[in-house]
């Protein structure tokens, strides 16, 4: 898949999968790598920068197998931010779409 593509929704993927439950990074990238093939590396920074923004906050949960384990979870700030993601998408795809598949405007 083309990468500009992915590094336009990635944000988004990110907010939506730790709206469904708090996960740590390992997780994330399995939870959306079963859809969009992502490097382990790409969503760290991702995480970092979704947390300075407020979107995202940590927090440490012991691991039975080793160091501790960082969660994320998403803030209310977050949560707007995904509800406002979802509708530019909906708009955007659709135009998108209709352009694609039904032979223009």
């Amino acid at each position: 898949m083309n990468i500009q593509f992915k590094k336009g929704v990635l944000d988004m993927c990110v907010l939506a999968v730790v709206a469904d439950g708090d996960c740590y990074g390992y997780e994330l990238v399995q939870r959306i790598s079963e859809n969009i093939e992502i490097a382990e590396g790409t969503i760290y920074p991702l995480l970092r920068k979704l947390q300075t923004e407020g979107y995202c906050e940590t927090y440490l949960t012991e691991s039975s197998g080793g160091p501790p384990r960082k969660y994320y979870r998403l803030t209310e700030s977050g949560r707007r931010m995904l509800n406002s993601m979802k509708v530019e998408w909906d708009h955007f795809s659709k135009n998108v779409d209709k352009i694609l598949f039904k032979g223009g405007i």
